[in-house]
């Protein structure tokens, strides 16, 4: 570990794990800063659970993990990362750089999000989903215009989203489904069909795209 590193509560750190420079470990959430100022205490005082990460974990510079985080083993991640607090990521997940993963998120095992990916508070990816580069997911669906309670999308097992694509609120991306590159999905995309277009119709997934090899 790297001395610029920065490590706020109690974190567990597994084996062989390498976090660079200017990594942020356990960092407080806005509750717990909350709790710090009203008991004026100096931060490096109070007592708050941080992250816990599995092993054989390679966290690269300048990326931030916020306290009540729970990774599994082998993740890997780009630089400039942000994954906020009551997140849980399963084992062999990929991160790339820039990708920012709000708070209360569920990721599964064996996942690839691929670089500038943006997933909002109270989304659900389970294993073996594919995002691809600046995919952004959405949680609100009227934008300081009525009040709403804030849901992700849900992506099923082995679910695939192109590059650039745009999910609604609340939408469920069906097991096995495809979601076209630059795609706006504005409904559920069934198991194992194509979305695509602006916005996006379902039509039929190719029969060469019916199975899952890269997993």
């Amino acid at each position: 570990m790297d001395n610029s590193c920065k490590f706020y509560g109690n974190n567990e750190i597994g084996g062989n794990c390498t976090i660079l420079e200017n990594v942020t470990i356990g960092y407080p959430s806005g509750n717990i800063l909350s709790e710090i100022k009203a008991k004026n205490v100096p931060i490096d005082q109070y007592v708050f659970n941080g992250t816990i990460i599995g092993n054989n974990v390679l966290i690269r510079p300048n990326s931030t993990i916020y306290c009540d985080v729970v990774i599994g083993n082998n993740l890997r991640t780009g630089h400039n990362i942000l994954v906020r607090e009551q997140t849980r990521i399963g084992d062999n997940v990929l991160i790339g750089t820039n990708v920012v993963i709000d708070g209360n998120t569920q990721i599964g095992s064996n996942v690839s999000i691929q670089s500038n990916v943006y997933i909002p508070t109270n989304t659900t990816i389970e294993d073996h989903v594919f995002l691809g580069p600046c995919s952004v997911i959405t949680n609100d669906k009227y934008p300081i215009r009525v009040k709403y309670d804030l849901k992700g999308a849900v992506i099923r097992k082995g679910a695939s989203v192109g590059a650039n694509a745009t999910i609604l609120p609340g939408v469920e991306i069906g097991e096995g489904a495809m979601v076209a590159a630059g795609a706006l999905v504005t409904k559920d995309v069934p198991a194992w069909k194509l979305a695509i277009g602006f916005p996006a119709q379902v039509v039929e997934l190719p029969d060469a795209l019916k199975t899952i090899n890269r997993i």
